[in-house]
């Protein structure tokens, strides 16, 4: 772990360098010491905090690698480039020493490091409004916690710290793996001081790109559902909680039905400052090449023009046959999410849903698509799973059919009267599970939502069930029970075999 918990906090927020030149080591850098005085600060540190979500490497666009294509919705069928490392993960084939999981742990555990650091420095400020004190440490826990709960979902026990780490000697007491059940304490404790504020309801009485409590309780409950789930031990109450507090998300709501929202509008670059749908998303910039985003044009097939005006070279982004048979007839999600590409190099399916062809990202493909985390039609879903587990069929039908009713399609109780869907989701959580593939594809949540309702064993009979064929070069024969989670990255585990010990399987 070492330095990974000291990293300082290498953002351009903090580039407004002090003038106090005679007082710095480097007149270039401003040390964490003598950073924290005034509110603006503060502010500035936050924004540095949600800055770390943008990275690829962290839960920003471009991370798909780490949960998308673990799953059965993408993947890729290159599997020499770059080594073959990106290959790893869709091929349950990965190693303790793959470069790409070691980056994701590190930038994981840096974004954690910077709330770390504001949280134990902000004391420091003196507040002329303590209750703006308080709401930017709610929005720094927010983070934490959601940082902290995609890396427990994805390596189990971690190393667990909370404070700012300021030596060598003290990382290394701290270097050493927590039982997931310590891990989780510490984000309900986050999130739930978090709900603890003045923060506004949503993200739209704030800023867009900042947290509120619809977003706090959205992820707040998914965190019981995912324990209500895998934790055999009072999974009843987590089960209550999780409805609990999708509620209170869901309750925040500023619109009536789902259907007053087009699907295509919560993806459109122009509507992401004002859609009722959204609850909490990264942001990015259309038309700087720095910050950006490049999700449109990366996904484009040779030969299309529907994301963007860069002229593509590639086959787009990879869509698993698997996924385009489990789309309905007349699922108006599908031709918005993806489409087939003619040319001879493709001849195959790519990724639509994040486009923008606008003059203003031009022919660089320098988009304005923000990245989002949380949207209603996902906490409704949420919420129907949950109400499910808790024995509330006709309430989880309800918002099940609301999803359905704005993709166009029956709803559940005459489809459960048609044979094919009757036999390929013959319960409601296999319609709950399904409902959620096609309506967040691509948005990074299908491999959380198979491993929440899925034990290691079923995860292996899931995948084993499914024909090669629908699902790429990629190999569904490798999968075990080990692939339930990563492994430790080999340097971590090697600092300290036995403190930071590697995940069985191996």
């Amino acid at each position: 772990m070492k330095k990974r918990y000291i990293l300082p906090f290498l953002l351009l927020s903090l580039a407004s360098c002090k003038e106090d030149f005679l007082n710095q080591l480097d007149p270039n850098k401003v040390a964490v010491e003598n950073y924290f005085e005034t509110e603006n600060d503060v502010l500035l540190a936050v924004n540095g905090v949600y800055q770390a979500l943008r990275s690829g490497n962290n839960i920003g666009e471009g991370s798909g690698l780490f949960s998308e294509e673990r799953s059965d919705n993408t993947g890729r069928d290159d599997n020499q480039s770059n080594a073959g490392e990106p290959f790893q993960f869709n091929d349950f084939s990965i190693l303790p020493s793959n470069s790409y999981l070691k980056s994701h742990w590190a930038n994981m555990f840096d974004g954690i490091s910077r709330c770390n650091t504001l949280l134990s420095r902000i004391d420091q400020v003196s507040f002329t409004d303590e209750a703006l004190k308080k709401r930017y440490i709610a929005e720094t826990k927010f983070v934490r916690g959601l940082l902290y709960f995609h890396m427990v979902r994805k390596f189990g026990d971690l190393p667990l710290a909370i404070v700012e780490v300021t030596s060598k000697e003290q990382a290394n007491e701290l270097a050493f793996r927590q039982p997931e059940a310590v891990i989780y304490q510490q984000i309900v404790a986050d999130l739930t001081d978090a709900l603890d504020s003045n923060l506004p309801n949503t993200q739209l009485e704030y800023a867009v790109g900042r947290t509120s409590k619809a977003a706090i309780n959205a992820i707040l409950g998914q965190v019981y559902l995912t324990m209500g789930s895998t934790v055999a031990e009072g999974s009843t109450e987590n089960f209550q909680r999780a409805e609990q507090h999708l509620s209170a998300a869901y309750g925040m709501r500023t619109f009536g039905k789902l259907n007053e929202i087009p699907y295509e509008q919560v993806f459109d670059v122009d509507r992401k400052m004002d859609c009722k749908e959204l609850i909490f998303q990264v942001q990015y910039l259309q038309g700087d090449q720095n910050y950006s985003s490049s999700i449109a044009r990366n996904n484009q097939a040779r030969g299309e023009t529907v994301n963007s005006q860069y002229p593509s070279t590639g086959i787009g982004g990879n869509v698993t046959p698997d996924l385009v048979k489990d789309y309905e007839q007349g699922d108006g999600r599908k031709d918005f999410s993806i489409k087939f590409a003619a040319n001879s190099q493709v001849n195959d399916y790519f990724i639509t849903k994040f486009r923008d062809n606008s003059d203003a990202a031009g022919t660089a493909g320098w988009g304005g698509n923000d990245w989002i985390l949380i949207r209603y039609a996902d906490v409704m879903l949420l919420l129907a799973e949950a109400k499910m587990n808790l024995g509330k069929d006709a309430e989880a039908i309800v918002l099940l059919n609301e999803v359905r009713e704005r993709a166009g399609l029956p709803n559940y109780a005459t489809s459960r009267n048609n044979t094919s869907y009757n036999t390929k989701y013959p319960t409601l959580k296999d319609a709950i599970l399904h409902e959620r593939r096609v309506e967040l594809a691509f948005e990074n949540h299908r491999w959380f939502d198979l491993i929440r309702n899925y034990n290691a064993a079923e995860l292996v009979a899931y995948f084993k069930a499914k024909s090669q064929a629908d699902y790429g070069n990629a190999q569904l024969s490798n999968i075990n029970t080990k692939d339930r989670y990563y492994p430790i990255p080999f340097d971590e585990y090697q600092l300290d075999p036995t403190r930071m010990y590697q995940n069985a399987g191996y």
